[in-house]
């Protein structure tokens, strides 16, 4: 199915053929990030980096993400500069590419794409994968001046005002989540959570409802019924997703951004592990 040129961004969303066709562009790298950090060793696309959401992303003492001076070498060493355009991909359709992506953007990394399907139609196609490890030569990143935080980052305190004064909040979780009657993920096991609920005023938008069963995107028109049409809500609202820690929300967060063009939607991180522990933070339930 070739992609929707009606999406606010199409730019932003290549076909696995266009990935085939631009495997050798100098100007591209392709990195897969996976939910499953073990699936890149078993065989991925030719040329393409591994980039582990928690090792490379996150910072390992502090409950954050690295900081601009990591982010630039984590992308010099992979020889990727400002001017590199990355192509992300993965398993789960694209919850951690997408997620990946995001936190390029929130160093201020703007040529970011991602891969319609991802790993699991790139293999139901039959192309091929290798396991042949990537020589790229180091580059230099300079470190971004700022990370953005305020522009594309939600934190709790954020979520509790846009709570109290009724500004949209999207629950991307599951309908088991959000009602309360589980506090983790249908298949998953039991994360630590203490309390079972949403952000009291939240609007239960399952992640899954903007794919296709094949784990590309649903068309514009279909997204701008499911986001506009049947919650209300407009490309000029400021608008916070989340889930359980970012993961889901920064699939919902791509979709807003890039596909339907929403200005103003931040993904809150730190989503239901941080806000179904804290203490005094209000819940509801159905």
């Amino acid at each position: 199915m070739p992609l929707d040129f009606n999406y606010a961004h199409p730019e932003a969303l290549v076909s696995t053929q266009w990935v085939v066709e631009h495997l050798d562009d100098p100007s591209l790298c392709i990195v897969e990030s996976n939910e499953d950090i073990l699936l890149y060793d078993t065989g991925h696309l030719k040329g393409a980096l591994h980039i582990d959401w928690r090792r490379d992303l996150q910072d390992p003492l502090v409950r954050d993400y690295i900081q601009p001076k990591d982010f630039a070498a984590l992308c010099s060493s992979h020889g990727i500069t400002p001017e590199t355009t990355v192509v992300f991909y993965g398993d789960k359709s694209n919850w951690w590419a997408c997620y990946a992506l995001w936190v390029f953007r929130l160093f201020g990394h703007t040529k970011v794409k991602i891969m319609n399907g991802g790993r699991d139609k790139w293999i139901l196609e039959g192309r091929t994968l290798v396991r042949d490890l990537p020589q790229r030569e180091p580059a230099h990143y300079p470190v971004p001046l700022v990370r953005l935080d305020d522009e594309i980052r939600a934190f709790y305190e954020d979520a509790w005002s846009q709570s109290q004064k009724k500004q949209p909040l999207v629950d991307v979780r599951s309908p088991g989540e959000f009602s309360g009657e589980i506090t983790h993920m249908p298949e998953y096991p039991q994360e630590g959570v203490l309390r079972g609920g949403h952000i009291p005023g939240a609007h239960s938008v399952p992640w899954k409802r903007a794919v296709n069963p094949d784990g590309t995107f649903k068309s514009a028109q279909e997204l701008h019924h499911i986001y506009q049409q049947s919650l209300g809500l407009k490309p000029n609202d400021p608008l916070i997703a989340y889930c359980r820690i970012g993961e889901r929300s920064s699939h919902t967060w791509f979709v807003l951004t890039y596909l339907l063009g929403f200005l103003h939607v931040r993904n809150y991180d730190g989503s239901w592990t941080e806000w179904g522990n804290r203490v005094r933070a209000p819940i509801e339930r159905l």
